[in-house]
């Protein structure tokens, strides 16, 4: 509990400066953590590849006059 006394002994600016610095810590520390989680695997990218692949061989089968 001594830290939590030394806090409450400091300035309300000092102390906003402390919280702010924390809370930064913590979303740049999430952010990066979540960017390097993700950033080795591109599976959206093969995902939208694969899709637009479909979707081209769909469009050339359409183009082919049917025989009714």
């Amino acid at each position: 509990m001594a830290g939590v006394l030394g806090y409450r002994s400091l300035a309300p600016k000092t102390k906003n400066f402390i919280v702010a610095g924390g809370l930064t810590t913590f979303v740049f520390g999430a952010y990066f953590y979540t960017m390097r989680a993700v950033g080795g695997t591109d599976e959206l990218q093969v995902a939208i590849d694969k899709f637009e692949a479909d979707k081209s061989t769909k469009e050339g089968d359409a183009s082919i006059p049917s025989k009714v």
